[in-house]
């Protein structure tokens, strides 16, 4: 079961979400996001869970962990996550990597104690949860989530009003990229070369624009079929060149047909 809603401290930045491992391995695809998950299934059995990050992925991941597993996450929008891990973005591309490696060691233990607790007074609410966050409906349905969303937050604000200021064209590339524009056209309208922008996405997306280009559109499509319509059609409003063209950029990055990645 997944979850998901919006960060009211952190507007459109960030997602929380949270999900329970079923019987089989769950396909997450590639996004252009970062994620800061905490796992109730911590790698050493510790009580306190394990943290872990997620980096943008170039293709489909298989997640899965012993059923009742439960993961709750802190998804950055594209070009987010550098400024709160303090990392550049293609250091982490199609990883999982322990949060103790980028942040002190200390610091994590304590976050991950945190959310433990959190955890155990939102699985309980006799112990005081107090629920946060208005549900989003997600693939799994909807709901609220107290405690470990508010603790994932905190931190995430306070590193981000830490951090140096944004860089003034990630914003613009990602908005231009994201209506399905060229990269020669963002380029133009960022005032930047293409070695230079390809470097400077390489730092905010994990990625050059050309493959984060691919990842939105993707996203764009599987938006549009899922709300039923015509895979002709839904070709032709993510900018594929035909049908056939949709199919093939599906199966590269999700490695299923698009019928069964809607089953």
């Amino acid at each position: 079961m997944y979850q998901e809603w919006g960060s009211r401290p952190l507007g459109g930045r960030a997602v929380v979400w949270t999900r329970t491992a079923g019987a089989g391995p769950q396909r997450v695809l590639p996004d252009g996001c970062t994620d800061v998950i905490w796992s109730d299934a911590g790698s050493d059995g510790g009580a306190a869970g394990a943290l872990f990050v997620a980096g943008p992925d170039t293709r489909a991941h298989l997640a899965q962990g012993p059923p009742g597993t439960r993961w709750i996450g802190l998804r950055f929008a594209p070009g987010t996550g550098p400024a709160v891990l303090g990392v550049p973005a293609y250091e982490l591309r199609d990883q999982r990597v322990p949060l103790a490696a980028l942040w002190p060691g200390a610091e994590v233990r304590r976050l991950a104690e945190r959310l433990a607790e959190e955890a155990a007074r939102s699985a309980d609410p006799g112990r005081g949860a107090v629920p946060s966050g208005d549900a989003v409906p997600g693939r799994g349905g909807g709901g609220r989530l107290g405690g470990p969303g508010r603790a994932l937050e905190a931190v995430a604000l306070e590193r981000l009003r830490r951090a140096e200021p944004p860089d003034p064209a990630v914003g613009a590339v990602l908005a231009g990229l994201s209506r399905g524009r060229s990269v020669a056209e963002v380029a133009a309208a960022v005032g930047l070369g293409q070695r230079q922008l390809h470097r400077r996405s390489l730092a905010a997306f994990g990625y050059g624009p050309k493959t984060l280009a691919r990842v939105l559109r993707l996203n764009r499509a599987l938006d549009a079929a899922r709300a039923g319509t015509a895979f002709a059609e839904v070709a032709a409003l993510a900018g594929y060149a035909d049908q056939a063209h949709l199919a093939r950029e599906v199966k590269a990055l999700t490695g299923v047909p698009l019928g069964r990645l809607l089953a």
